[in-house]
């Protein structure tokens, strides 16, 4: 039996310990989360685990509610502690479940706590991550998982002023005007938006949206201004929000209440590149990221015929360990694994960094595995791993584009 959490976590061959070796101490680069720059500058600092766990990751919000506890332990008016309780004392139910591995790793990486949490564990481990929590700050934690670039997700009217480089991380903004799309704010105005993004060191436009729709002016909008600035967008799709009507009237947006929806129609969004790309003369990079992965093959073989396209990191639903390998093999079999950005956190909270080690632990044993079936150079295996984990998204973001 491994060790609980141990060095060998999701290495899977000797292969596999080989290559992690190598790139888990790799700097991270997040190009996409939903992290507090405020807090980044101001180098805020958490009163408890409870603050630094439970105080916006709708992830474990959700997991709570599906054991059964009640609304006031999760985003209502019960204090830290007592949410920390209830959520110690569901989280034995969540075996296989991605918010018990990331738990279990943030113990570990974050306060070195090496033990199951559980109802029994509960107040020890609340009282040595809260001391841990007195001398480590917003900051410290970057500098602990050695983030190098966050890429925060941005209204096109925020005034940016707490972006830039913030004690050794570039903390740069991320476009996205969807609200200010359905709003019908005249594109003239966006443009001088996005250019003032631009000077503010924006590189990433991102847009989210249930359906396409080939008639999506913009879509297109953003395809022609993100060409026209070498700017990479991200394409985020397949989403059906708020389906709880009544829980969302009680606790708002971005609390747990999303699903995904069925096949999305890929055909449309590859009359959209070919349309754009016949006017443009050519296509920004572009990332997708099909909220479904039953989508992921379709998009796959899209990549082919618009190379400028790449699949994003497993999103969200599908960010656990077979939806990570899912994306790998549909990447390696549809398109060009070796060209592919690696992982981000999509997160809203400073814990989620352990979600990089999560995916580099999973990517070498990947390419592991095809080494030991003979199917893969073992003397190319660390360099593939070190592009995807790290240098294939740096090059995207600080070289120019074709």
């Amino acid at each position: 039996m491994k060790e609980f959490y141990g060095d060998e976590y999701l290495l899977e061959s000797e292969t596999a310990k080989k290559i992690y070796a190598k790139i888990k101490d790799l700097p991270i680069i997040d190009y996409h989360c939903h992290l507090d720059e405020r807090a980044i500058k101001d180098d805020k600092k958490f009163e408890n685990i409870g603050e630094l766990w439970l105080s916006g990751d709708h992830y474990k919000w959700r997991a709570m509610r599906l054991c059964g506890v009640e609304e006031k332990y999760i985003t209502g008016e019960a204090v830290y502690k007592e949410k920390f309780l209830k959520f110690a004392e569901i989280l034995p139910l969540l075996c296989g479940n991605p918010v018990y591995m990331w738990a279990q790793m943030e113990l570990k990486q974050i306060f070195g706590i090496n033990k199951p949490l559980n109802k029994d564990t509960a107040e020890e481990i609340w009282e040595e991550a809260n001391e841990t929590l007195k001398t480590l700050s917003v900051q410290g934690l970057l500098k602990k998982f050695k983030v190098e670039y966050i890429a925060t997700t941005d209204d096109p009217y925020s005034d940016l002023q707490n972006h830039g480089d913030i004690n050794g991380v570039k903390v740069r903004p991320t476009f996205r005007a969807d609200a200010r799309f359905k709003e019908g704010v005249k594109k003239a105005e966006l443009e001088k938006r996005l250019d003032y993004f631009a000077e503010k060191g924006c590189k990433i436009a991102d847009y989210g949206f249930d359906f396409i729709d080939e008639a999506d002016e913009n879509l297109a909008w953003l395809i022609e201004n993100c060409y026209k600035r070498k700017m990479i967008l991200q394409l985020h799709f397949g989403t059906y929000r708020n389906v709880n009507s009544a829980a969302y009237g009680q606790c708002g947006k971005d609390s747990g209440f999303d699903i995904m929806r069925g096949a999305i129609d890929t055909d449309k969004l590859a009359k959209i590149l070919d349309r754009e790309n016949a006017r443009l003369g050519g296509l920004p990079k572009i990332v997708v990221y099909p909220l479904n992965d039953y989508d992921l093959r379709a998009l796959g073989a899209l990549t082919g015929a618009f190379p400028q396209v790449k699949l994003g990191a497993a999103w969200w639903f599908n960010d656990t360990v077979n939806g990570i390998k899912r994306q790998l093999e549909t990447a390696a079999e549809y398109s060009a694994l070796g060209t592919q950005y690696g992982m981000l956190t999509d997160s809203r909270s400073f814990s989620s960094y352990v979600r990089f080690d999560f995916y580099r632990r999973i990517l070498s044993s990947f390419i592991g595995e095809r080494v030991k079936n003979g199917e893969y150079d073992e003397n190319a295996a660390i360099a593939l791993a070190r592009k995807i984990a790290y240098e294939n998204i740096k090059a995207a973001l600080f070289e120019k584009q074709n």
